[in-house]
């Protein structure tokens, strides 16, 4: 190892003592070395079984593979016909604080915005929100049974269910071995600005709320493209909810958008929840230059790709995005899964991922 690894592994060690995470420079069977591996899921559960699989074997698999740290990336059950009471988040603390490895959470649509919905209770959205920040944001440290200190987002500018502004303190940001990650409260089904989902279900739109949270989203992600460039880090992840959509290429699972100029060109293009979020995105990736990956959930389908164009419809080679597992009912447990991503801050592309398909959640298949 030569000494400027050896050095960076020495401040990367001392730094992960101190905030309660386990690192340390790893070879895996197919040789490939890394310094920290983490844990990605979310979406789940949305069902009985769903949660019973979660509960007897995704935590236990995580748990086993001694990562530095998860994040459950929103969506703590389905979106209706499930009630968003108090019981809901009491529960899903407990799944956090099952896991070993500090615990990330970052809120989804179904456990908020999509609360107002009759069918799950016809709460305040704005309302549980306010709660879930009590219930798992109200330190600076992560959840699980170690703990992370977490730097939080602390300026008053998202709106509570009385209408005044507070602070968004859901979006968390950390560095581990010179990467940076945060947290972002970017929501599906239109990010709470309009009132009926990609499959037709309604619920009441928010436009106050979602243009507070909106720019706070936007200053936290520019800090924290700040941060990086001052630190000099070697990448950033970015974890939300929301698929905002990319491109044109599928209507059933994310908004179609023009992919030069993010511009969205479906059924909501008048109520576009992500256009002014993604431009600012692509202009903090391509000034960053270094490794971005962007994390999100909401759509339940596994995949890992490279969509963002620049506004001349070249590719941005340095971003790519991924989307964790997440819900299908219709298979039972078999997309109870979760992803594991092994970092190497000296590697080219700094993140290398492996989907964990558990045994005991896999179902059988037919010729």
């Amino acid at each position: 190892m030569g000494r400027k690894r050896w050095a960076a592994l020495v401040v990367l060690v001392l730094a992960a003592a101190l905030a309660g995470v386990a690192v340390a420079d790893r070879t895996r069977g197919d040789d490939k070395t890394f310094e920290y591996s983490i844990g990605l899921w979310g979406d789940l559960p949305y069902s009985a079984a769903e949660q019973t699989a979660l509960e007897q074997n995704l935590i236990p698999d995580m748990n086993a593979a001694q990562l530095a740290f998860t994040v459950h990336d929103g969506d703590l059950k389905q979106g209706s016909n499930s009630p968003c009471n108090d019981a809901l988040y009491t529960t899903a603390l407990g799944w956090f604080d099952a896991l070993s490895a500090p615990a990330m959470f970052t809120t989804g649509d179904n456990d908020w915005t999509d609360c107002d919905r009759a069918s799950n209770g016809g709460f305040d959205s704005r309302e549980r929100l306010d709660h879930e920040r009590q219930v798992f944001f109200s330190t600076p440290f992560s959840l699980g049974r170690r703990k992370l200190l977490q730097e939080v987002d602390r300026a008053p500018e998202c709106l509570n269910a009385a209408g005044q502004h507070v602070a968004c303190v859901e979006m968390r940001r950390w560095n581990v071995g010179g990467v940076v990650y945060a947290t972002l409260n970017v929501q599906g089904s239109c990010n709470n600005l309009c009132d009926t989902n990609r499959q037709g279900v309604g619920d009441s739109g928010d436009p106050d709320e979602w243009a507070a949270r909106n720019q706070a989203v936007i200053d936290w992600m520019n800090q924290t493209f700040d941060q990086a460039q001052r630190t000099d880090a070697a990448a950033v992840m970015l974890i939300s909810q929301g698929d905002p959509g990319w491109d044109l290429s599928d209507a059933t699972r994310a908004p179609l958008r023009d992919p030069q100029t993010l511009a969205e060109t479906d059924a909501h293009a008048a109520q576009d929840g992500y256009a002014a979020f993604l431009r600012a995105l692509r202009a903090r990736v391509i000034a960053f230059g270094k490794q971005v990956d962007y994390v999100n959930g909401d759509s339940h389908y596994f995949r890992i790709d490279k969509p963002l164009l620049d506004s001349t419809g070249k590719r941005v080679e340095n971003f790519t995005r991924v989307e964790t597992f997440g819900d299908n009912q219709q298979m039972g447990t078999e997309d109870v899964q979760w992803l594991r991503v092994d970092v190497d801050p000296e590697s080219r592309d700094v993140f290398a991922y492996e989907p964990e398909i558990i045994p005991a959640n896999a179902q059988p298949n037919t010729p």
